[in-house]
C-alpha cells in the first residue's frame, strides 16, 4: 500500500493509500470511530465504519488512546465539510503503541505545567503552527542571503574573548584557559568580510542575563551578516529588506498556521521596506513628551521601545545612540562623533528590538583607544586590531534575534513558545 503524507493527501484522491502517525483524538458513534489522525504534516479524519472493516480492526479502533501510534489505510475521498478537504475511508487500523494516559488533555493548563511538559505540548496544534513558521523564517533568512551571493560562515561558540565586555558571559575552562559562550559571531565575521566580501553567519548565542521578561531567553538563535566597503545607509536598506522578506515569505506560505494563531494579518501586511526613521535624540524627546523621564545618554526599556514602536505602523528604525551608550567598535559620525553610526530596529505591536547594528571602526588607532575606554584586554583583542592594520575598509552588519522576530511574526505573548526547548533563567528542563 502506498504510504503518503498527509500533507500531499490531495494529490490521492480516489486512491488507496496508508497513513501513518498518532491518534490526536477520537469519538465513537456506535457503529463508526471518527479517528482525528496526525501525522507531523497535518490531520485528517478516518472513518472506521463497522461494516467495512473486520471485527479485530473495528475493536482495535475502539481501543485507541490519545496519541497511540497507528497506522491505517484506506480510501482517499474529497469532503468539503472536513478541514483540509479529505478523509479517509478506512478498511484497516493498526495500532503500533498504545499510549499511557496523555497528560495535557483539552482543558487549561498552567504555563509551569507545560513547559515541564514541552516534549509532549510540542505536539499541539498551536505549538506545531509556530514552529512551521519558525522553520520558514530560517528558510526565509537564508535563501534572502544565499540569493545576494553572500558566503555562511560559521563562528565559533567557544571563544577567548568577549563581543562587548564579559558581564553577561556565560564562562567556562578550555583546558588551563578561561573561555566564554559565544554572545554573537560578529568579530569573527568581520575577519570573513575581509576574505569573502559578503558574510553571514546563524546559530545559537548565549546570554547569562538575570532577566524574566517575556522578551528574553539565556540561549538564542541571532542570524549576522557582515558586509565590507558597505556603511551606515548600505546597512539599514539591508535590514529593511530582509524583514520585509521574511514577513512577506510567511505571509505566502503560511497563512493557514497564520490563522490557527489567530494572527491578525493585516499588521504584517503593512510591513514594507522603506521603515520609518528617527535619531536616538528625536526617540528621546518623544518620550519626554509622553511624560517619561529620560536624560541623554539613557538607554531604552521595554515601555520606551513599545511606545515609539507603537507610533508606526510597521517597524520603526532608531539610529545614532550616544558614543558612551554603545559598544566599543562601533564607528563615530564623522559630523558628530559624541553619537554612532548605529541602529536599533523596532518591531511594532510591542515586541521591540529584534535587530541592532553599526558601522564597525575601521581605523586602528580609534580602536584601540576605544578598547583602552572599555578597559578591555589588548592582547585578547589582538587578532582584531589585525583587522585594521592590514588593508581596512568601512564595514558594516548587524544582528537579528530569530525568537523575538518569531514572536512578533506569530504574535505571541511570550518567546518562550518561539523554540523548541526555551532555556530560560529558573529553566533547564526538559
Amino acid at each position: 500500500m502506498n504510504w503518503v503524507y498527509i500533507s500531499d493527501i490531495g494529490d490521492h484522491e480516489g486512491e488507496d493509500v496508508t497513513l501513518k502517525g498518532w491518534l490526536y483524538n477520537k469519538r465513537s458513534s456506535g457503529k463508526l470511530h471518527f479517528l482525528q489522525v496526525r501525522d507531523g504534516s497535518g490531520t485528517i479524519q478516518a472513518v472506521v465504519s463497522k461494516a467495512d472493516v473486520s471485527a479485530e480492526a473495528f475493536g482495535a479502533a475502539g481501543h485507541l488512546t490519545q496519541e497511540s501510534s497507528l497506522i491505517v489505510t484506506g480510501k482517499v475521498r474529497a469532503d468539503q465539510r472536513a478541514p483540509g478537504g479529505y478523509e479517509l475511508t478506512v478498511a484497516n487500523v493498526e495500532p503500533v503503541h498504545i499510549a499511557q494516559d496523555y497528560p495535557i488533555s483539552p482543558k487549561e493548563h498552567g504555563v509551569d505545567f507545560l513547559m515541564d511538559r514541552r516534549h509532549l505540548w510540542l505536539r499541539s496544534t498551536r505549538q506545531q503552527a509556530i514552529m512551521r513558521i519558525r522553520s520558514t523564517i530560517i528558510g526565509a533568512i537564508r535563501r534572502f542571503f544565499d540569493e545576494r551571493d553572500f558566503v555562511a560562515i560559521d563562528s565559533p561558540i567557544l571563544t577567548p574573548s568577549a563581543c562587548e565586555g564579559t558581564t553577561t558571559l556565560f564562562e567556562t575552562t578550555y583546558f588551563e584557559e578561561k573561555a566564554y559562550l559565544s554572545q554573537s559571531g560578529q568579530l569573527y565575521l568581520e575577519a570573513a568580510a575581509m576574505a569573502l566580501g559578503k558574510v553571514y553567519c546563524f546559530g545559537p548565542a548565549f546570554r547569562a542575563e538575570k532577566s524574566k521578561t517575556r522578551r528574553h531567553l539565556i540561549e538564542f538563535w541571532i542570524c549576522e551578516p557582515e558586509v565590507a566597503f558597505a556603511e551606515h545607509e548600505d546597512n539599514l536598506r539591508l535590514q529593511e529588506q530582509l524583514v520585509s522578506h521574511i514577513v512577506q515569505t510567511v505571509l505566502v506560505e503560511r497563512r493557514s498556521e497564520l490563522s490557527v494563531l489567530e494572527r491578525d494579518v493585516s499588521k504584517l501586511e503593512a510591513v514594507q521596506a522603506p521603515f520609518p526613521r528617527i535619531t536616538y535624540d528625536r526617540a528621546i524627546e518623544m518620550l519626554r513628551d509622553h511624560g517619561t523621564e529620560k536624560s541623554w545618554g539613557d538607554d531604552f526599556g521595554a515601555p520606551d521601545e513599545t511606545y515609539l514602536a507603537n507610533q508606526f505602523d510597521r517597524p520603526v528604525i532608531v539610529e545614532r545612540y550616544p558614543t558612551i551608550a554603545k559598544a566599543f567598535y562601533m564607528q563615530p559620525d564623522p559630523a558628530r562623533p559624541e553619537v554612532v553610526l548605529c541602529n536599533d530596529l523596532l518591531a511594532p505591536e510591542g515586541y521591540g528590538e529584534i535587530i541592532g547594528g553599526s558601522q564597525r571602526i575601521h581605523d586602528l588607532a580609534l580602536l584601540e583607544q576605544r578598547l583602552s575606554e572599555h578597559d578591555l584586554p589588548r592582547d585578547a583583542y589582538d587578532w582584531y586590531l589585525d583587522l585594521r592594520r592590514y588593508g581596512s575598509v568601512p564595514h558594516s552588519g548587524f544582528g537579528l534575534g530569530l525568537e523575538r522576530t518569531v514572536a512578533w511574526v506569530c504574535g505571541l505573548e511570550h518567546v518562550r513558545e518561539t523554540i523548541p526547548f526555551p532555556r530560560m533563567l529558573y529553566r533547564l528542563y526538559p
